[in-house]
């Protein structure tokens, strides 16, 4: 199938799914709205197969240590998916399945799958990497950008973590814990429940992330937009909190982005 730009609607809600461009959501329009911060670099895209920062870009599989390209340096950071062309598996009117094999500079060889499911008030996306050869430790995550403003209004932002990862000043996680402090936040926050966000544009809408996943970073530092991403592992959790992707368990991952007009 063409890997050309994929529109998605139910309702009054229309999204945009871009294989081409690191398989990302480019937009995503409720009642004529636009949610996500428009450019190349930002929508929504998928971090895989790490998210965040990885320290140094090294990592270890077993006694084998692989070396990442520093494309944040001194780190890398957000996986290599988001910089390649997915290809389109099934489209249908309201769901959209693309995928991208990983290639050079990932050291293994694997299939990440992303479907995105929309609904007139929910759009769901679900993303898994499988091997058929190597184990290997990896990562899912969603990086997206939400406008803090929408017609004029600006967003508030609410939560309840259970921790805060102690942020380094290199911006990684230090290892230990800490209640969690006031914004702004480029920070790593555990919800053991479940990732539960809310945004809410006075009088315009409430919009409600949630995943099964525990760990969610907050970015907000921006003036454009707000970033709530869901994640498999903290940052630098390739070598602090390895989930392995075996040829009998892929690694899955699952966020639902629910709303309601004000």
């Amino acid at each position: 199938m063409s890997n050309e730009d994929i529109t998605l609607t139910a309702g009054d809600a229309r999204l945009t799914v871009t294989p081409r461009n690191g398989g990302r959501l480019s937009s995503l329009e409720v009642a004529g709205g636009e949610l996500l911060r428009q450019g190349d670099r930002y929508g929504c895209f998928p971090m895989v197969p790490w998210c965040g920062r990885t320290r140094d870009g090294r990592f270890l599989n077993g006694g084998v240590e692989h070396r990442l390209p520093l494309n944040a340096p001194p780190n890398a950071i957000h996986g290599t998916a988001r910089d390649g062309v997915w290809q389109v598996a099934r489209v249908t009117g309201d769901e959209a399945v693309i995928t991208y094999d990983l290639v050079d500079p990932w050291p293994y060889p694997g299939r990440v799958t992303q479907a995105v499911t929309l609904t007139p008030h929910s759009v769901t996306l679900t993303m898994s990497v499988e091997t058929y050869d190597d184990s290997y430790p990896a990562q899912i995550g969603w990086h997206p950008w939400f406008n803090r403003t929408l017609d004029s209004t600006g967003v508030t932002l609410s939560f309840d973590p259970a921790w805060q990862e102690e942020r380094g000043a290199d911006h990684l996680p230090t290892g230990h814990r800490v209640d969690p402090k006031p914004g702004p936040w480029d920070d790593c926050f555990g919800m053991p429940g479940g990732v539960d966000v809310t945004l809410t544009w006075p009088g315009l809408l409430e919009l409600k992330i949630t995943s099964p996943e525990q760990w969610v970073v907050i970015y907000d530092e921006q003036q454009e937009a707000v970033c709530v991403e869901p994640q498999t592992g903290p940052p630098d959790g390739l070598n602090t909190a390895p989930r392995l992707v075996t040829p009998l368990e892929p690694l899955e991952a699952t966020t639902t982005w629910s709303w309601t007009r004000l």
